[in-house]
């Protein structure tokens, strides 16, 4: 029996009932609120492991719900309900912290599927490094108790997702690795995208890290995939 609690804030009744029922079915423990500001509410008062959010939701939109989140809890997995070829949504979803997205309707499988896959997931890094509670490589510094990037001593803000794919490739420097390996180990083995994800979180990171083609920190290894060298 599953014990991961699940939150749904979702105002469509009918739809918000399938998901729990389905859920519950899995064995996971499931709460659910209609409204922005309910939602946030019971985040408050009970321990969520991961968040089913739809963006169209009244009080508070879903993207000030996901905000407010990351504001305080860098460690939810947060699963985004967008409305079908709404790029803008998914792509601000992304930026403001969503760990995945699904667009509207979709199959209750699915689903299912990716919150196997999040729950799952965590970063694969060997027990040597992740007793390194501290990683230096070029001006970059990550502390990997406190998941804080700093670049020149300056804290860089970064999604969950960066910051797992920054500390992916920094654990395996020096190691041209694929972007297919890159997704796979990052993103989870059954994760239902193409590697073009990949591409996307690279230039997000590049852009942060104020990464130049002068002194560039991830390098592209042409017709491969990339790499961190020291």
């Amino acid at each position: 029996m599953m014990e991961n609690h699940i939150l749904i804030i979702e105002d469509d009744v009918k739809i918000a009932r399938v998901i729990q029922l389905e859920l519950e079915y899995e064995g996971y423990t499931v709460s659910v609120g209609h409204t922005g500001r309910k939602g946030l509410e019971i985040l408050e008062k009970e321990p969520i492991d991961l968040v089913i959010l739809d963006v169209m939701i009244p009080e508070l939109n879903g993207m000030e719900v996901l905000r407010r989140i990351r504001q305080d809890n860098d460690q939810i997995i947060v699963i985004m309900l967008t409305a079908r070829n709404s790029v803008y949504d998914k792509v601000n979803g992304l930026d403001l912290g969503a760990n995945d997205y699904m667009t509207k309707p979709f199959e209750i499988e699915e689903l299912l599927a990716r919150i196997r896959t999040n729950l799952r997931f965590k970063p694969r890094v060997s027990s040597d490094q992740t007793e390194e509670e501290t990683i230096q490589i070029h001006s970059i510094k990550i502390n990997t108790s406190t998941r804080e990037v700093f670049k020149s001593e300056s804290l860089v803000d970064l999604t969950p997702r960066e910051y797992d794919l920054l500390l992916y490739l920094v654990t395996h420097r020096n190691r041209a690795l694929e972007r297919e390996q890159i997704l796979t180990e990052v993103w989870g083995f059954d994760y239902y995208g193409d590697t073009n994800v990949v591409d996307v979180y690279i230039r997000y990171l590049r852009k942060k890290l104020m990464d130049s083609r002068e002194n560039p920190i991830i390098q592209t290894v042409r017709s491969v995939g990339y790499m961190v060298k020291d």
